[in-house]
């Protein structure tokens, strides 16, 4: 599948670049990104390099679609759809520089990366979104975004660092996307 740019009113989606490298090994200094996420601790130049290469390999497998947030030209995170199944299921993943968190571009991606995933030609059936069990940040982002709470994955979630428990939450596309409770934020 040739990759897709989105746009939102402030950012653009596009697949990681070599121009990217620089400031994804500097985001991924910070500690909270590998607490959360997949990512080596340490990071380093080589593995943006290897990432970068491997998300352009995942858009012609078909198997993730990954994107680079930008704003302004300016990479500040990431965001993709991970175990991609053409009109099955994807699950949702993304990671923000600390400096542009808090500004609302994490749900502003996210909810054209899932307009997008419901649409044609993905057409997925289901969004799903994990974490580790403490990434509140992350539920909160979830849950905005109007995910279903749907339960507690015991050891379901295994990173470099070893199994965690994992929260997990489902959104279709004939869900309301109105943010409800959840009982674990």
């Amino acid at each position: 599948m040739e990759p897709v740019t989105l746009r939102t009113e402030r950012l653009e989606l596009s697949v990681p670049t070599a121009d990217d490298v620089d400031a994804i090994t500097a985001a991924a200094q910070d500690p909270e990104v590998p607490r959360w996420t997949t990512l080596p601790a340490p990071y380093e130049r080589r593995d943006a390099e290897e990432f970068i290469a491997k998300a352009a390999a995942w858009w012609d497998e078909e198997s993730e679609l990954t994107w680079g947030i930008r704003l302004e030209g300016r990479w500040i995170g990431m965001i993709g759809l991970h175990r991609f199944e053409k009109q099955g299921s994807a699950e949702i993943g993304f990671w923000m520089d600390a400096a542009a968190r808090g500004h609302g571009y994490l749900t502003e991606a996210a909810t054209t990366v899932i307009d997008a995933g419901f649409a044609e030609p993905l057409r997925l059936a289901r969004i799903q979104w994990r974490a580790i069990v403490g990434n509140v940040p992350s539920a909160r982002v979830a849950q905005k975004l109007g995910f279903r709470y749907e339960g507690l994955l015991r050891q379901g979630l295994n990173d470099p660092r070893g199994r965690h428990d994992g929260w997990i939450a489902g959104l279709l596309p004939t869900d309301d996307r109105t943010p409800v409770p959840w009982p674990v934020i």
